[in-house]
């Protein structure tokens, strides 16, 4: 399916949820994380073009290490174009962070300092990733458990300087700012008045876990484990009201509900797009 994302909700796709699709209420779009769909047959590939020719698809990477320190992984990237020209998504997108070293993959996505060598870096693997695969791609705000002393950049003003260099989009993850913003002890208001709305083309919300620190601090965990907190409801309806209406993905990866609860959570995202369009 050839077309943009609609401003409307989606959801992750998860294969458990196959059959619900028939009946998706609000959900008018899907997502899947690449590197699940990295093969060039079989059942998962096969279900992924059947969903690609009912839904508009956002491809969401986790592998690439836009962040790294080395360079880009060409047959990572190579796979990736592949499966970009099988289903024709409407949207790719990757995470500001890293994830690899002495090519090995680590399973987290690592925090980056915010310098102007980080800068060049991360400018300059995205405009890599663009010309490999052919398509604007956004990039997605961490979220973040401390902050680097070394850090030259707010994290807004990095994000909008990248957009600047590279032409690149934003996802907007609204719960990462929630999380950041608790964790880091800054205002998330203030944050999302930083931050460079012009560019953002997906919203995600998802759920976090409430955790302490060391030191029996208060600590945030992002773990697309559990509905989305009204805090970051309340973040959502007022981005919305700035921006207007804009493709809005629930997250929810871990933990996975049945998929009434995702759809339930989708009319909610749905009812706040509504109002913005009211308006």
């Amino acid at each position: 399916m050839n077309t943009t994302l609609p401003d409307a909700p989606g959801v992750g796709f998860k294969t458990q949820h196959r059959a619900d699709l028939d009946d998706p209420g609000p959900v008018a779009w899907l997502e899947i994380h690449a590197e699940n769909y990295m093969s060039d047959g079989g059942p998962r590939m096969a279900m992924l073009d059947e969903i690609a020719r009912r839904f508009p698809l956002s491809i969401h990477g986790v592998g690439l290490s836009i962040g790294g320190e080395a360079p880009l992984d060409r047959d990572h990237l190579a796979r990736l174009r592949r499966l970009v020209e099988r289903v024709n998504p409407a949207s790719f997108s990757e995470h500001l962070a890293w994830s690899t070293h002495d090519g090995a993959y680590l399973s987290d996505l690592l925090p980056l300092p915010y310098t102007d060598a980080t800068l060049d870096r991360v400018a300059r693997h995205i405009d890599e990733v663009q010309q490999a695969l052919g398509l604007r791609m956004l990039l997605e705000n961490p979220s973040s458990y401390l902050a680097f002393a070394e850090s030259t950049y707010a994290e807004t003003d990095f994000l909008a300087e990248i957009a600047r260099r590279t032409g690149c989009g934003m996802l907007l993850d609204i719960n990462n700012v929630f999380v950041s913003a608790a964790n880091l002890q800054v205002s998330a208001t203030d944050y999302l008045d930083a931050y460079p709305l012009d560019a953002v083309g997906e919203i995600h919300l998802g759920g976090h876990a409430e955790d302490r620190d060391a030191t029996g601090a208060p600590l945030l965990i992002d773990d697309h484990g559990a509905p989305v907190a009204d805090p970051v409801w309340a973040l959502y309806a007022r981005t919305i009201a700035r921006t207007g209406p804009l493709p809005t993905l629930i997250e929810w990866d871990n933990d996975v509900p049945p998929f009434a609860t995702l759809r339930a959570e989708a009319a909610r995202a749905g009812a706040i797009l509504s109002t913005a369009v009211a308006a």
